[in-house]
């Protein structure tokens, strides 16, 4: 499917859904050509053509929110109040990290937690759980490896050339942790 096709068929419902949490219908048209051009730059990264209709609404979600980011103005202010918020925040990169962690193996992820969590040094860990360094490098590096391929199996998020997770997080319903 196109950006264009894209435009054509969902347009107007994500104006009425941008309009429905910003008043202000200048405001609107920007956020939905913001919107827009998100779904045309990261368009490539839609695995499943059948979840198009989430996907888009969740970057017009996200991009609602990065203009009361911007602007500085709380929702409630605007009369959004914490339904929107809930309805932003039900389900985020956290939630699925949460997920991850607690599947992981004790012997990844209590090292894990200890260094990137808790920012011990690597030898205080080892010294705390009685291991050699190399064997809590060793299991630091293994967890980490491991959160990665479980954002790339949870949501679908692939690395770039530089190593660099990238991708939009799904919504709940769709996503294996957290579902």
């Amino acid at each position: 499917m196109t950006t264009k096709q894209i435009w054509i068929n969902y347009s107007e419902d994500l104006k009425r859904f941008i309009l429905s949490k910003v008043k202000d219908e200048a405001v609107v048209d920007d956020i939905l050509q913001d919107t827009f051009i998100k779904i045309h730059t990261k368009l490539d990264t839609l695995k499943n053509v059948s979840k198009l209709k989430p996907w888009i609404f969740s970057i017009a979600r996200n991009v609602v929110l990065d203009y009361f980011k911007t602007t500085n103005q709380s929702f409630e202010m605007i009369g959004m109040g914490s339904e929107f918020e809930n309805e932003v925040h039900m389900h985020t990169e956290k939630e699925c990290l949460r997920g991850i962690l607690s599947g992981l193996p004790k012997k990844y992820r209590e090292p894990l937690i200890l260094s990137d969590i808790r920012g011990m040094k690597q030898s205080e860990i080892a010294k705390k759980l009685n291991l050699y360094l190399p064997t809590v490098k060793s299991q630091i590096q293994r967890a980490r490896k491991l959160v990665v391929k479980g954002f790339m199996d949870c949501c679908g998020f692939t690395e770039n050339d530089k190593g660099v997770l990238v991708g939009e997080i799904k919504e709940r319903e769709y996503c294996k942790v957290c579902h």
